[in-house]
Parts: structure tokens; sequence; C-alpha cells
């Protein structure tokens, strides 16, 4: 049980060396954070302020907690998932960097929940969310502390939607930004690295070949257009299950199948679900696959793969890989789950690489130091990243990188914003 007075719950100290190395190599690869953790430092634009965050604990995450840290924040971390933790970087934010954290992988709901509580027990001013965990904390079980505060963030597209729902029912307790909706966050971080990222966890999961794989991608947003992107990159024959017409009009131009997941169920490989929403893989569509399908989850909960109808059609199961469940169902065909449903990018690998996280995370550290400035202005309600914060996290990125990009000129200028010169 934890407790107010225990300062952090991690699997092994002893391991904190093994993340420190791991923390310098991906810090090494996010050039903007390491900007905006310099500025802060010198600045101090979080000075005293209680700031606790539920996300992933990975190496890219401790480098965000030692940017905030720079600015002055007291800082506390949370795992926002219980099988993305990677001990050995809880253990060195620990040890190393002075950082409370609550994190073991692996961990049962009742720990997962009790450490959310122990980063509460800090009594935030800020917080920071994947998946709107504490947030929904606060707001079910201890809404007394509402009003201790002044702002929180937003990482991901599952959160956002349950904050608007919150905001539009008007019973938001203090205000969000929506750090997902940042063109630097979801053109780049949702796309490109869970693409890339997603295929990687599969693939250290199972080794299998893509090539030649009929690849069933659920949900055509950014996420899904990254995984079907890295899949046909890899010689996968891609189908897109989506209920946007406008998004499955897009995958169809992007030369993909687009059918019901009834159709798709019978004649794919390998099935991916990034859409956010709850059983999008059902009975229904177990009851039709193929003997050998794998099933992965990279939306965000353990909720898109109805799990419970799966284990009801199964006859028996076992773990025949590290992270693979293979379920035997009545017909001796086998359903193979991965990471238990869980995000598999981040359980079975190691999540987005820390190149794009950098402008995601650049993101969180602006948006806190903006909350906290404006605190006094902003209603109970979802704001998007300031388009000023987007561009200069562009700008930085691109820097970083060694390009520069052209400038209009006056006369250029002029036309743009004139109507009299015609054509």
């Amino acid at each position: 049980m934890v407790v107010k007075e225990k300062k952090y719950d991690v699997k092994d100290l002893e391991l904190a060396s093994k993340g420190k190395l791991r923390i310098e190599w991906a810090d090494n690869q996010m050039p903007v954070l390491k900007m905006i953790r310099e500025r802060f430092e010198k600045d101090r634009p979080l000075k005293d302020v209680r700031l606790s965050a539920c996300l992933h604990v990975t190496t890219e995450t401790a480098n965000l907690m030692r940017t905030l840290k720079a600015g002055g924040a007291d800082v506390t971390l949370c795992a926002s998932n219980p099988l993305s933790t990677q001990d050995d970087v809880a253990s060195s934010l620990v040890e190393d960097y002075d950082i409370p954290v609550f994190a073991i992988n692996g961990e049962d709901n009742d720990t997962y929940y009790e450490h959310i509580d122990a980063a509460l027990d800090h009594h935030p001013q800020i917080t920071m969310d994947d998946g709107a965990d504490v947030i929904s904390r606060i707001h079910s079980k201890r809404p007394e502390q509402a009003a201790e505060v002044i702002g929180g963030t937003e990482e991901t597209t599952t959160g956002v939607i349950r904050l608007n729902s919150m905001a539009k029912q008007k019973v938001l307790l203090y205000p969000i930004v929506a750090v997902n909706e940042a063109k630097t966050k979801h053109l780049f971080d949702n796309r490109y690295g869970t693409g890339q990222s997603t295929i990687d966890g599969i693939l250290r999961a199972t080794n299998i070949l893509f090539a030649g794989k009929t690849v069933v991608v659920f949900g055509y947003g950014m996420c899904g257009l990254g995984v079907a992107t890295r899949a046909t990159g890899m010689g996968a024959n891609v189908i897109v299950v989506e209920v946007d017409p406008l998004k499955a009009l897009q995958a169809v131009m992007d030369g993909h199948r687009v059918m019901p997941a009834k159709e798709a169920a019978a004649i794919g490989d390998v099935f991916i679900s990034v859409t956010g929403d709850m059983h999008v893989m059902r009975g229904e569509h177990f009851e039709l696959m193929k003997d050998g399908a794998i099933l992965a989850n990279s939306g965000h909960f353990d909720v898109e793969i109805d799990i419970g109808a799966l284990e009801k059609l199964a006859k028996g199961k076992r773990a025949i890989r590290e992270f693979v469940e293979e379920y035997t169902l009545s017909d001796n065909r086998r359903i193979n789950l991965l990471a238990q449903g869980r995000l598999v990018n981040l359980a079975a690998a190691e999540g987005h690489p820390a190149s794009v996280m950098d402008m995601s995370f650049a993101n969180q550290a602006l948006a806190a130091e903006f909350i906290y400035k404006n605190a006094k202005t902003l209603d109970n309600t979802v704001y998007t990243v300031p388009e000023e914060i987007d561009k200069e996290i562009a700008r930085l990125k691109l820097a970083s990188m060694g390009q520069n990009i052209e400038k209009l000129t006056p006369e250029q200028e002029k036309y743009l914003s004139s109507w009299e010169m015609g054509t």
C-alpha cells in the first residue's frame, strides 16, 4: 500500500545505472527538449510549481521530467500504462535525478491506481496526462483537490476525446491544454512514431515476415495512416477498417483496400487496432479468423480487443513467446494475442523513437509554462496548443536538423495579404 510519506515505488534501484545510460542516449536524440531545458535552467519559469505527471515511464519521459525540474517544478511521476514502464528508467529517475516515481512494469490494477493516488498525494497545481487517468481520478474520487489545480495537459487522442466530452457536459473542473492537437505532436508522433514503433513491437514479439502478409489496420487517423504506411513499405498488403467516410476515402486513395471488419477478419493475417475505441475486434470477428491470426493493439487502453470474448471462445491458451499468448479455439484454430492486448509498441518494444518524442515533450514542457503564465485567464475547457508554440517547436526542430526554410519577399507578402492586385 502506498502511503503519503513514501517517496517512490519502483522495482529495483540497482537498475539505475543502466537506466541512466539509456536516458542519456535518448537525450542525444532530443535536441529541442534540450534547448528548452537550457532556457528553463536559466529562467526557472515553473519555480516551486507542484506538477504530477501520469505518462509512460520511458527514457523520453525521463528527459521531460528533467526539463520540468530544471524549470523549477516540483515533479512526481506515475505510469499511464502497467506494461509500458521501463524499470531501469524509473529507478534512475529516483536514484540519479531525485524525482519521485511510482511505477513498476506489470503492476496489477490495484497497484496502478495506488500509484496514481500517490502522485495525487503530491497535491499538484499542474497535472500531465496520457489518457486522462489523473484527471478522471481527481474528478471521480478526489474532487476536493480540483481547486488546487490551475491546469493540466493531455498527451493522447483518447484522453482528448474524454476531456472534450467533460468540457461539453460542463463537468471539467480545471483547464486543459490538448498537447495531442498540436501539429508538431500529432502529425509526427502519431504518424511516424506510432507507425514505426508498432511494427517494431510486433516484430520483437513475433519475428514474423511482413512481406506478403495481409495486414488489417483498424482506424485511419494519423496513427493508422502511419502503421499502414510502414506495413506497406515492408511488403504487406494492407486492408483498412474505418467508420469515417473521409478517412476511408483517404485510405483508398493511398492504395489500400477498405472493407467492414467481418470481411477483413476472414482474410487477414495480422490485425492492428489504432482507434481509441473499445471492442473493435470482437467474438464475431475471432470466429472468422484464420488459424495463426495475430492480434495487436496500438491505440491506448487494453479495450480495443475484446479479450473477454476471446477467452470465452477458447478451450485453452498458453504463453508461446514472451509477449504472445496463443488461444486455441474449439475447432483447433489458434489466435495469437500480443502484449495482453495492451500497447504493443510499449509493452513489447520501447515506444516511439526519442527524436519524434522530442517534439511531443517539447509541447508538454511549453504547455506547462503556458498554463502557469496564463492560469488566471483560462476557463475550465480544453485548449489547443497556441500556434506560436507549435511553430517555435517546428523551427527549433528544423534548426537542430540543419535545415533552413525560404522567406517571403515583401512583394509576396503584399500579394498574399491584398485583393487589389487581382490575377
